[in-house]
């Protein structure tokens, strides 16, 4: 599982670099079901001005769409930075059955580092969470791109 686990990171990494040169923050998202990519995306928030336009929204509207159900059982979604609650909320509403991240995000991560909203008792969905997936590339994007910010090479 693990080579499968790093094929598709590579893709939500793939994604990130995508919103990197729109100067979206560069998170990824893959969803996958039986083997097969069902949706991908990448954070598009600045482009159309939508605070939920994070790339984990994106993909599973998206797989939901190409699966035409709401409900994305035996699916897993590649992400590169671990969620935060809105998008964790939608991981645990849409029945994901898996979630690989990358990196965690100390700040407002909602799969096991400030909250650990996926795996939660009180909803009646919990997800399979497995972390550190090519976490060394998926920080570093992240580091290059505020970096980047902030020195104004990015607009």
């Amino acid at each position: 599982m693990d080579n499968d686990d790093e094929f598709y990171m590579k893709l939500a990494l793939e994604e990130a670099r995508r919103a990197y040169n729109k100067a979206e923050v560069p998170i990824g998202a893959v969803v996958v079901k039986e083997d097969e990519v069902i949706a991908r995306s990448h954070n598009l928030r600045e482009k159309l001005a939508d605070p939920t336009a994070h790339a984990e929204i994106l993909a599973v509207k998206r797989a939901a769409n190409n699966l035409g159900d709401w409900r994305l059982y035996n699916c897993t979604i590649y992400v590169t930075v671990e969620p935060c609650i809105m998008c964790a909320g939608a991981l645990v509403q849409a029945r994901v059955e898996r979630l690989v991240y990358g990196t965690t995000d100390l700040k407002a991560g909602a799969a096991g580092s400030v909250l650990d909203l996926v795996n939660s008792s009180k909803f009646n969905h919990q997800l399979e969470v497995k972390s550190a997936i090519l976490e060394d590339e998926c920080k570093k994007i992240m580091k290059s791109f505020f970096q980047d910010l902030r020195q104004g090479r990015i607009n």
